[in-house]
């Protein structure tokens, strides 16, 4: 018999099965993906972005179908990865919003979800290309919704779905040149198959092994209390509440500065209808009336936390508003696991993304305030980006991603900090470390994006690698192991021999008549090798200052900086 309607546990072990299908087959996902450069691969990030979700799903007890979609929403946006996981996560998004307030789900809110999840990731996605995940999830939700003209049962509708999506899957190899000259189908498009596929054997009744998955383990130390008196307590009252607001786009940065004045430690989540504070004050009951005046008080938690103190030094259980906790738990993911937001000290900031430690102490020469370990073979989450964001004390911060599959996860945060947030799209390192070079301190905020954006435009990119898998190319045949230089974001050349590659490349550059030209050399290349390069670079551009620098990447032998 059909399964007619699901409840939130129901979805709930379906989410968590999607995630282990998608961790079981990432690498399947892993090889689809075109372009034979080691980097952070569709399945891969595609997978971490869910096992996010299914490790804070698997915490859930008994929950609703409004909390499952919402807690796996709220964890793919912060667990995102790169452009395949950001888009998975707008995907769970939209649906997310159109389950909100449900306890069931049927055929037809089913295909209204699916094609709330397209519309918000068509939304955020400035310029959509055809035959991608975009594509398949588009197809799939248009006939889900068709369909439900005749039948409202979930598990036909779902079914539905995912026959549509293996269809418009199938199509992907000819809506795409690049994979119609490669003959394989979008890697995205594959990956949200296999979590519909999921989705619907879990409705069937199919057990699918959730050892697979992975959950984040989070390890915490237990604070030694007698190491420290409570009169040291500034302020005593933890205070935390809930406001429903008075309108959507209310504006609560007069509330953060008001909460500032009477105290400290102050956190401010919110998502379109609520506002979360926690916040440690001598005078909650001024902290509550200040905030009344931006909504409707729901909820509401104060503890005095130099009574507990005393209670955990004596060896006695601390009181605590327990019985409020799961409701707390509730509205609390927008500021889950946030650090405390640093208090500007300046107008701007600087967070960058790199990997090596040569390069990380270049960005840090140029200002940079934090910098995120990642690039290619690891693109950093959302989260791990907008912990970085909070941690910097300027008004506004500015964001180098220096890779074209982190720009989308970047600019995530920018609606999940108080902070003001400009990602400036730096595709490469030599771009991120041109724009950082020409940043102003005491210029304005247009002046700056427009300056480091110009910069950005003015130079070129080269960089050698090697060949993750075979492939053909651009009309070339690679083979796994070979070296590969890149020119911007095409295949320049392949070959055997790396420094046959470094020669037509300073022959490329020469002739086009640069006139700085920086080599960053990587973790696996000694200064011997760097010296060839820079005596090959010279060679062929007499007229050019060339430069060597350490910097310590893994996976490119060279990055090259031409302006």
């Amino acid at each position: 018999m059909l399964r007619d309607r699901i409840d939130g546990q129901n979805l709930q072990k379906m989410l968590i099965a999607a995630a282990a299908v998608v961790e079981n087959h990432k690498q399947q996902i892993n090889e689809l993906n075109v372009f034979p450069v080691p980097d952070g691969d569709t399945g891969t990030n595609m997978s971490m972005t869910l096992l996010n979700a299914a490790g804070e799903l698997q915490k859930l007890n008994a929950p609703t179908l409004t909390k499952v979609a919402d807690t796996a929403a709220s964890a793919m946006l912060r667990g995102a990865r790169g452009n395949s996981g950001v888009i998975l996560s707008l995907l769970f998004r939209g649906i997310s919003k159109s389950l909100k307030g449900m306890e069931e789900c049927d055929g037809v809110q089913l295909a209204h979800a699916l094609q709330g999840g397209v519309e918000a990731a068509y939304k955020a996605v400035m310029k959509p290309t055809e035959g991608t995940i975009l594509t398949v999830a588009r197809v799939s939700a248009e006939n889900a919704c068709a369909a439900c003209d005749e039948d409202n049962c979930f598990e036909s509708i779902l079914a539905i779905a995912v026959n549509s999506a293996s269809d418009a899957l199938a199509q992907t190899i000819h809506q795409n040149p690049v994979l119609e000259k490669a003959g394989v189908v979008d890697a995205g498009g594959k990956g949200w198959l296999y979590v519909l596929e999921a989705m619907l054997s879990v409705c069937r009744g199919e057990e699918i092994a959730l050892s697979s998955v992975e959950a984040p383990v989070v390890v915490k130390e237990q604070a030694d209390f007698t190491e420290f008196d409570s009169e040291e307590i500034t302020f005593a009252f933890d205070t935390v509440f809930i406001v429903r607001k008075a309108y959507e786009d209310i504006d609560l940065m007069p509330l953060r500065r008001y909460l500032d004045s009477i105290g400290d430690s102050i956190v401010i989540g919110e998502d379109d209808e609520s506002f979360k504070v926690h916040v440690h004050t001598n005078t909650p009951g001024d902290a509550l009336n200040e905030s009344q005046k931006y909504g409707t008080l729901e909820l509401c938690k104060i503890e005095n936390m130099q009574m507990q103190h005393d209670d955990l030094a004596s060896g006695r259980q601390a009181r605590s508003t327990d019985d409020l906790e799961q409701i707390e738990q509730e509205l609390e993911a927008p500021a889950k696991e946030k650090a405390v937001i640093a208090v500007p000290e300046k107008k701007f900031g600087m967070v960058t993304v790199c990997a090596g430690d040569g390069l990380a102490a270049v960005f840090s020469e140029l200002g940079a305030d934090q910098i995120i370990e990642g690039g290619q073979t690891m693109n950093p989450s959302t989260q791990d980006i907008l912990e970085k964001i909070n941690a910097t004390p300027a008004e506004i911060v500015f964001v180098f991603p220096n890779n074209k599959n982190i720009i989308m996860a970047a600019e995530q945060t920018v609606a999940l900090t108080e902070k003001k947030v400009i990602v400036i799209p730096s595709k490469t390192i030599p771009q991120g470390i041109s724009a950082m070079l020409v940043f102003d301190p005491f210029g304005d905020e247009a002046q700056n994006v427009e300056a480091m954006n110009d910069a950005i435009g003015q130079v070129v990119t080269m960089q050698l690698t090697y060949a993750a898998r075979d492939s053909d190319f651009g009309g070339a045949s690679i083979h796994a192991g070979e070296y590969l230089a890149l020119d911007g974001g095409s295949l320049f050349g392949n070959d055997t021999d790396l420094f046959r590659l470094v020669r037509k490349m300073a022959e490329k550059l020469g002739d086009e008549g640069y006139e700085f030209i920086t080599i960053y050399y990587g973790a696996d290349i000694n200064q011997e090798q760097a010296n060839q390069a820079a005596s090959i670079f010279t060679n062929f551009c007499p007229d050019a200052e060339v430069s060597v620098v350490y910097g310590g990447q893994p996976v490119y032998y060279f990055l090259i900086s031409a302006e």
